[in-house]
């Protein structure tokens, strides 16, 4: 309130003061110039020139007042342009992320044609365009997107393999994505989706030219990688059994890719596990036995001990020693007293073949074995045993199946 005071009195003393002065000298001022001329006293003219630029100023905040309501009501103006690209990128990014495909292609490809970085909003409207079945109005934004950010290439590129894969076409999607390995070799990116798509493929052998990069560039975790490592070689050896190139049998075929493992590759289990079990299938038991045999001498592995039962040998009694003698390291073994019930089976020792078949039993109760002991006591004249373990067999092997509906128990009339 004293403030207020103070400025009233300091507008009163400076109009008394300025009245004064009018009052003790009025002055004069002259302005000529050719046919104008314009006299008047001087505080007239300062008073003049003080209305004239009251006016100026009132006509432009006039200009500015019009200006701003001008641009919240005319739909092209800069503001609203603005406000209308921030709403097509907040429902088309919604929309994407709810599934509304139409929609947010439509948003999405509205925002990026307004936008100066537009490439997160094309690689959006791109894909759902994909969702939609529309695959070349996706290629189109995804060249579109190019052009507007020609520097993108490489981000552009990989979610363009990413959208053929969705759209079933890994011939494109490999195209894409070794014309980028080319430019980009060492772009983690680019490896991963590749080893995707090779193992999506089942091209293993296009997998393991890829597993060296894999491991020189840490594209995987080092578990991950070596599980892998082992299941394309596992996969190759498959292969490779079943193939016959340039006329080669498949027995041939098998064993030029296992010698094409490195040493240490060929020792561990689960590739020599998957070597043998091919070598089995094509008749080559007495190699498969060797290679299992070798293999069990350097490293026991209870997976190699169950597949060696499964084999006839050249020897079969020098093969059911072998077995005998990794007992006494592994007493408590069910797959090793399961594969020795079987090796005697094949030397016709009924009894002892009994005896480890019921030992395996006590370690373990495993539908296999219930089925080999129910087999041989069927043969031995013990029905009521052996249809107790078939019995059994099928009540663990139910165990092991989905919980799936069932038709009821039908009742006899």
């Amino acid at each position: 309130m004293k403030r207020f005071y103070v400025i009233v009195f300091l507008l009163i003393a400076a109009a008394a003061c300025i009245g004064l002065a009018i009052a003790e000298d009025a002055g004069y001022v002259l302005v000529a110039y050719k046919n104008f001329r314009y006299e008047s006293s001087v505080w007239a003219t300062l008073a003049l020139l003080a209305v004239l630029w009251l006016l100026l100023w009132g006509i432009k905040l006039l200009v500015e007042l019009v200006t701003a309501s001008t641009g919240l009501v005319n739909p092209w103006s800069r503001r609203n342009r603005s406000r209308r690209v921030q709403l097509a990128i907040e429902q088309g990014q919604m929309d994407l992320a709810e599934g509304r495909w139409a929609s947010a292609q439509k948003h999405l490809a509205r925002a990026a044609e307004a936008e100066p970085q537009p490439l997160l909003f094309y690689l959006g409207a791109a894909r759902a365009a994909n969702e939609q079945g529309r695959y070349e109005e996706s290629d189109n934004l995804l060249e579109r997107a190019l052009e507007r950010q020609p520097q993108a290439e490489l981000a552009i590129a990989l979610s363009h393999a990413q959208l053929q894969v969705d759209r079933a076409d890994t011939d494109g999607a490999l195209v894409t994505l070794q014309t980028m390995h080319e430019r980009h070799p060492h772009n983690v990116q680019v490896l991963r989706q590749l080893q995707r798509l090779h193992q999506q493929r089942g091209d293993w052998t296009a997998l393991i030219r890829l597993l060296p990069e894999l491991r020189k560039d840490k594209v995987l975790p080092a578990k991950e990688l070596a599980e892998l490592e082992h299941r394309a070689w596992g996969q190759n050896l498959t292969l490779a059994a079943h193939r016959e190139a340039e006329g080669e049998a498949g027995l041939q075929s098998l064993q030029r890719a296992w010698q094409q493992l490195t040493s240490a590759q060929r020792q561990e289990p689960a590739l020599v596990l998957a070597y043998a079990e091919q070598l089995r299938q094509l008749g080559a038991q007495a190699e498969a036995e060797e290679v299992l045999r070798g293999a069990l001498k350097r490293n026991y592995d209870s997976h190699l001990v169950r597949l060696y039962g499964l084999l006839r040998g050249s020897d079969p009694v020098k093969q059911l020693q072998t077995a005998e003698g990794w007992l006494k390291a592994h007493p408590g073994d069910a797959s090793l007293l399961l594969t020795l019930g079987r090796l005697c089976l094949q030397n016709s020792l009924w009894g002892k073949a009994r005896d480890y078949f019921e030992s395996s039993l006590k370690v373990e109760r495993n539908p296999e074995t219930c089925a080999e002991l129910a087999r041989l006591l069927a043969q031995l004249g013990d029905t009521e045993r052996s249809n107790q373990l078939f019995q059994e067999g099928l009540n663990l092997l139910d165990e092991r199946l989905l919980a799936l509906p069932l038709p009821a128990t039908a009742t006899s009339l």
